[in-house]
């Protein structure tokens, strides 16, 4: 089975969010199970730097924007077969892969064509995948670009990972991005009289994944469906939630290179010195009696760091510490630096990211936050379990498929690893502090029993892969 992958990120060669993970997961796991499996990338700088390369795979005709373009070949540091689209007008930029400098439309059409282009032909190898697999908007032009490109076609499947980014753009570019007429309608790309990149993936792919079981229902409500949830119910049959998995090899607290001290279920006595570690790196009062709650993520309303920023006084009154490692919107980041000025030794805000950073947040953490008002898979969380520091989540989307609350009857029958609230308030994320704080400080046993239950919870790509191939299989059938 030859499947290719279309993305915009690659852990570790470009990542903004999770779809870099993801990517930096995914394939390895699918080529664990047999699938001859392969990646087109944009010609960022990190991606050409990153990979090794092993000559030209081909020149693409036609692309929008630009005529035609080389197209490389190599291997990424996981040994995963990589196509490389060489544009460096559009590629080769200061900022990072999404910075917008009023040609993204050009930048991510011509790799979407790319894609199809593959799909139809192949390479100057004849290899030519059996099915396409495009990762949000960036690429979801790729089914429409195949659906008008003639038969014999390849399968398409379109990856939803966060509906909230769409790429939208004028309706008068039709044509500049080689769609045809008959493309422009409401079943189409067409969008309030604009071109929607991510909507002509959705509705010309034969199947569409999300990140989450939860998320697949949640996406065909009003709520959350960002004006495509009509499309989506249309399309409900066709839509699956699969769960993100877990790098292991990469987040685990066993071998960590970014922790001073390792630790596992069997020997936790490493988290309580890595907890030390960070409270010293912090500069936070050296206190292992004082509950510490981390947040790494990005500062932002749908994030619920809003009322987690609410909640910082009454945290701090429970006994409790607060660590913070993210970057965002300006009056969140204002707001947090506040109120580490105002209680210095309690509150400690890093802003921007760390990958080191975050490993050690994780292992000298005792809860994570991750009060998100929509969170399509997470993975925060998922890494969080595996590090014995139980999430605090609101019950949306993949958090609500990964976390079962600790409340009396699952601490009684042993299925609780985490805490999980709603609805999305303020005064109720602080009552489920409080009660995180109360079970920390008043039943430390039962919090250990948690912590371990947690780390042994098996969210690996192995058995999300395993409902990948299943897919592909039904598609090739």
């Amino acid at each position: 089975m030859k499947v290719l992958h279309v993305s915009a990120e690659l852990y570790p060669l470009v990542k903004v969010g999770g779809l870099g993970d993801v990517m930096g997961a995914l394939p390895q796991a699918l080529k664990a199970l047999g699938v001859d499996v392969r990646v087109l990338m944009p010609g960022f700088p990190g991606v050409l730097k990153g990979i090794r390369q092993e000559g030209e795979a081909g020149v693409i005709q036609g692309i929008p924007g630009v005529g035609e373009a080389r197209l490389l070949k190599g291997r990424t540091p996981a040994d995963i077969p990589i196509y490389v689209l060489d544009i460096p007008a559009f590629y080769d930029r200061p900022g990072g892969p999404y910075e917008e400098s009023g040609d993204s439309h050009f930048k991510f059409a011509a790799l979407a064509w790319a894609a199809a282009q593959l799909g139809l032909h192949g390479d100057n190898a004849r290899w030519k995948p059996w099915i396409v697999h495009s990762h949000d908007w960036q690429s979801g032009l790729t089914p429409a670009y195949l659906a008008f490109g003639g038969a014999p076609r390849p399968a398409t499947v379109v990856n939803i990972h966060n509906l909230a980014y769409q790429g939208i753009y004028a309706g008068g570019l039709l044509s500049d991005l080689n769609l045809p007429l008959e493309s422009f309608h409401i079943d189409g790309v067409e969008f309030d009289g604009n071109i929607n990149f991510l909507k002509a993936g959705l509705s010309y792919a034969d199947r569409i994944i999300t990140v989450s079981p939860t998320y697949a229902m949640e996406i065909q409500r009003p709520q959350w469906g960002w004006y495509l949830e009509g499309l989506l119910a249309k399309r409900s049959k066709d839509l699956v939630g699969i769960l993100n998995g877990a790098d292991y090899e990469v987040w685990s607290p066993a071998h960590s290179p970014h922790l001073e001290s390792h630790y596992d279920p069997v020997r936790l006595s490493g988290k309580k010195i890595c907890k030390n570690l960070l409270q010293r790196e912090l500069e936070l009062e050296e206190n292992p009696e004082a509950p510490i709650f981390t947040v790494i993520s990005r500062l932002a309303p749908q994030k619920g760091l809003d009322l987690v920023l609410d909640n910082v006084e009454y945290l701090v009154s429970l006994g409790a510490q607060l660590a913070l490692l993210g970057t965002g919107e300006p009056a969140l980041e204002q707001g947090f630096l506040k109120m580490a000025r105002a209680h210095p030794n309690r509150v400690a805000v890093r802003v921007g990211f760390d990958e080191g950073l975050a490993h050690r947040f994780l292992a000298g953490g005792d809860a994570l936050l991750m009060p998100s008002r929509q969170e399509p898979c997470g993975l925060t969380q998922i890494y969080a379990l595996r590090f014995g520091t139980l999430p605090l989540v609101r019950r949306t989307g993949g958090l609500a498929d990964t976390v079962v609350d600790a409340n009396p009857a699952s601490i009684a029958n042993n299925t609780a690893t985490g805490f999980m609230f709603e609805p999305e308030s303020s005064w109720v994320l602080g009552e489920t502090i409080g009660r995180a704080c109360d079970l920390y400080q008043q039943n430390p046993r039962a919090w250990a029993e948690i912590q371990r239950r947690g780390m042994k919870q098996d969210f690996s790509w192995k058995a999300s892969a395993g409902h990948y191939l299943d897919l592909y299989k039904a598609l090739c059938a």
